[in-house]
């Protein structure tokens, strides 16, 4: 018999949802069954799958001592000396400014030097988080963003953090803006871009659809507004705002309508981005805004509250450009 007790990062979850996570070589239909034959209790007592554990329960286990096995932890994190450009830090987040050229998380070719993996080696050697002492629970992205855009990535600390980010994000009360240089001058000057989107997931490609096209059911709505900041030769910079959060949303969009950006090679032009010397897009998250809405919760002191990375490594190219 094994006894856990659940921690602040585990309760609120539902206790299937926990025993898949804490204890995954216990089949699903084996975790039911010896649900239902009360091998599983809480607090001394008969439970069920969709009970909500609380903060102090005491589960007790009868299973044998395979299914109780945990698999070791990605030791990667703790092999990293953690490189992060910290944009805000607090008890429950921290926001993160990404650099172009890293990814977010691991990719096909098993890329380990990851944000993710910085971050959990940051946490972990600060002593905030360490994984032999939680059932289920890691740090976790909120956002993610292309290998070669950089700016801000949300990170929570916390399972409830986790829960409230992700669900605000959803809601669309999280506010994410983005800089961009581009080929050509937008006219007009500001607008709301409205498009259908359609992914060729074999092609890593997305394509703006439309007429019978866009009626096709993986078709996916598309919104974002965009400001010229100023031009320079025949290059503009573009604040954007989305309001949809799709694959190469920016980049799609602003280049079927002939203004692609800098540095882009899948939806730009080679032979124009090699005169300015550009190896990835001119795309950068710099700044987000907390814009909650609704019933309380553990964020909500970060509400009306903006952030701003510190720099935009392309707008010194930009500025050397003559105006004319």
């Amino acid at each position: 018999m094994k006894e856990i007790v659940i921690g602040p990062n585990d309760g609120g979850q539902r206790l299937d949802k926990f025993l898949q996570k804490s204890l995954p070589a216990l089949p699903p239909a084996l975790m039911h069954k010896y649900i239902r034959l009360k091998r599983v209790k809480r607090n001394g007592k008969r439970t069920h799958p969709g009970e909500k554990l609380e903060t102090g329960d005491i589960l007790s286990l009868y299973l044998n001592d395979e299914l109780l096995e945990r698999p070791a932890a990605d030791q990667m994190f703790r092999r990293i000396r953690p490189n992060l450009q910290i944009v805000y830090e607090d008890d429950q987040i921290l926001l993160c400014d990404k650099r172009p050229g890293m990814v977010v998380h691991e990719d096909d070719e098993g890329a380990s030097d990851t944000l993710i993996n910085h971050i959990k080696a940051y946490l972990y050697q600060k002593g905030q988080w360490d994984p032999d002492q939680e059932q289920s629970f890691a740090p976790a992205l909120c956002n993610r963003i292309d290998r070669y855009t950089g700016g801000i990535v949300m990170a929570a600390k916390t399972a409830e953090a986790l829960r409230v980010l992700n669900e605000k994000i959803r809601l669309r009360q999280v506010q994410k803006y983005y800089l961009c240089l581009v080929h050509g001058v937008p006219s007009p000057k500001e607008a709301v871009l409205s498009d259908r989107l359609l992914k060729d997931g074999d092609k890593n490609a997305v394509r703006v659809v439309r007429g019978a096209a866009s009626r096709d059911k993986n078709a996916r709505e598309a919104s974002m507004r965009y400001q010229v900041l100023q031009s320079r030769s025949g290059v503009s910079l573009l604040e954007c705002q989305l309001f949809t959060g799709r694959t190469h949303q920016i980049r799609v969009q602003l280049a079927s309508r002939g203004w692609p950006l800098l540095g882009d090679a899948k939806y730009g032009v080679n032979a124009r981005n090699k005169a300015f010397g550009m190896t990835h897009q001119a795309l950068y998250s710099y700044k987000l805004r907390f814009a909650f809405q609704g019933e309380p919760t553990c964020l909500d002191y970060l509400n009306g509250r903006t952030f701003q990375v510190k720099d935009t490594p392309f707008l010194e190219l930009f500025y050397r450009l003559p105006k004319a």
